[in-house]
């Protein structure tokens, strides 16, 4: 048998439940014990029913939950460069291929969700300006 984790992580919704991995029983039989559950949101670690997590345990999933929390903005911003492509599509195809039908159907729903857009990316745009800006000088 190859060499296993000590630790199991099942990922789900909002975090992950956290099992001790046991492949050195009597029995030979790869065991997993749940520990603790994680929400990747907050940062929550719970011990599993009465488990008390040692300094090990603790120390694993914080180092998971740093690496998911990671991950999982990672995929954020590969999503939006996605939709970005998509848009890009979309723009090609109402240029190049859509029936009056199709642009009917379509146009009223992409103006109001691309001008919702527009206008959340100028305020956050014109926050990190303000943000970024040194401050005025005061008069004496």
């Amino acid at each position: 048998m190859t060499d296993l984790p000590a630790y199991y992580f099942r990922v789900r919704e909002n975090g992950a439940l956290v099992f001790r991995v046991d492949s050195e029983n009597r029995q030979r039989r790869l065991e997993l014990e749940q520990i603790a559950t994680v929400n990747v949101r907050n940062g929550e670690i719970r011990p599993q029913g009465d488990k008390v997590l040692t300094d090990a345990d603790r120390a694993e999933i914080a180092a998971w939950l740093a690496a998911r929390q990671a991950q999982l903005a990672e995929r954020d911003v590969d999503d939006i460069l996605r939709a970005i492509d998509h848009m890009n599509l979309t723009a090609h195809w109402v240029q190049t291929k859509a029936s009056e039908d199709q642009l009917e159907r379509v146009t009223d729903a992409l103006l109001l969700a691309m001008h919702d857009l527009r206008t959340v990316l100028v305020k956050k745009k014109a926050d990190r300006v303000l943000k970024a800006a040194p401050p005025a000088p005061q008069p004496d």
